[in-house]
């Protein structure tokens, strides 16, 4: 193949100074033929001559080996194919397999769903880091759930993913939305999903009694089925991307006071693209089921010892009681700004009693003192 030069100065030689075939040939020691074909074709390429590959007496045999396993690994094929001669390399095996796998699978396509109003909530949690408190850092944690129809909003950060204050979560959006949808759908998160078989699932005791009292039905996505509940990823996604970036917090009361007047202000006002309306504008409370009259008590509740300091600790936090307390067990019920400390002592009347004192719940690992 010529230079870009010998093939500049051939059309030069021919087309500006007329020489012939055959002086162009002689003055740069080229054939004629060569000098012909270049200047009917100044831009010739390289001709490709198709190499043998060792694979090739061997394709038919990897096709059967495929067909009676399609995920066998390129080390147990080359395994069967060393007996009969291939004395090539894994590379070009697994070479060879990626692109036959790749031209055989097929593309999963999917239906889009557009529940109608008051039908469906998709619930998730989205990790955002940690907040610091005097130096000690605290994972936060985003409770979201979406109305599939009008894609209205619902975000309350936490420092917890527990049960308890996974259902509290669920009262506050209820709440926020005035009522409940006819299904709820979930990721197979650890709070509500058991256990997992295919398509059998074994949803939490606790977790189904609350759907009972709510009066919602539960449903749990396949396992790596995210298109199940592609509505709420794509809202995680827009409060990480909209909401998150250039903000600072003082505390978890901060976040969720902030992420409150972003989505009455921002998420729930904007023009959604696919519904073509804003969610809040699109938004049929009255399809929504009532909420029940009572609420049940879905507070933590654990038990804390008094030590000799009068304190007891909580949840990052130390609160002092008075003397009496000490050497005792006290039971703490904490919901999501106040919390209860309690004693059970016998009455004179044999009767069990309760003495309680409610308190701020503060978002702090700083000491605190429980007044009485």
């Amino acid at each position: 193949m010529l230079t870009a030069e010998q093939i500049n100065a051939i059309h030069r030689l021919h087309w500006s100074e007329h020489w012939s075939v055959r002086k162009i040939a002689r003055h740069l020691h080229l054939g004629r033929r060569t000098i012909s074909q270049y200047l009917v074709t100044p831009a010739r390429s390289a001709a490709h001559r198709q190499r043998a590959s060792k694979l090739d007496p061997f394709k038919a045999t990897i096709a059967e080996l495929l067909e009676q396993d399609a995920k066998a690994s390129a080390m147990v094929i080359a395994q069967r194919l060393r007996p009969l001669g291939f004395s090539g390399g894994l590379s070009i095996l697994k070479d060879y397999l990626h692109a036959v796998r790749t031209e055989t699978a097929t593309k999963r396509a999917y239906v889009r769903m557009e529940p109608g109003p008051g039908e469906r909530f998709e619930i998730d949690w989205g990790h955002f880091g940690a907040l610091l408190y005097q130096g000690h850092a605290r994972k936060l944690y985003a409770f979201c759930l979406v109305e599939c129809h009008c894609r209205k909003l619902f975000v309350e950060f936490t420092h917890s993913q527990s049960f308890e204050t996974f259902v509290r979560c669920h009262l506050h959006a209820f709440q926020f939305l005035g009522g409940i949808a006819r299904e709820l759908w979930y990721d197979n998160l650890a709070t509500a999903v058991a256990e997992h078989d295919g398509n059998l699932v074994r949803f939490h005791p606790r977790f189904l009694a609350f759907a009972r009292e709510y009066s919602f039905l539960p449903r749990a996505c396949h396992v790596r089925a995210a298109w199940e509940k592609g509505k709420i990823q794509r809202a995680v996604g827009y409060l990480r991307q909209n909401f998150w970036p250039l903000r600072t917090f003082a505390d978890l009361t901060d976040v969720n006071s902030q992420v409150r007047r972003w989505l009455e202000q921002v998420a729930n006002q904007r023009h959604h693209r696919e519904t073509g309306e804003t969610p809040a504008a699109r938004f049929q409370p009255e399809t929504l089921r009532a909420l029940p009259v009572i609420t049940p008590d879905y507070r933590d509740s654990t038990e804390a010892l008094v030590h000799k300091d009068l304190r007891l600790a909580f949840d990052g936090n130390r609160y002092c009681v008075p003397p009496r307390y000490v050497g005792r067990r006290l039971t703490i019920r904490s919901g999501t700004d106040t919390f209860s400390v309690c004693q059970s002592p016998p009455t004179s009347h044999g009767k069990v009693g309760c003495s309680k004192t409610t308190v701020s719940c503060p978002n702090s690992s700083s000491n605190s003192l429980v007044t009485h």
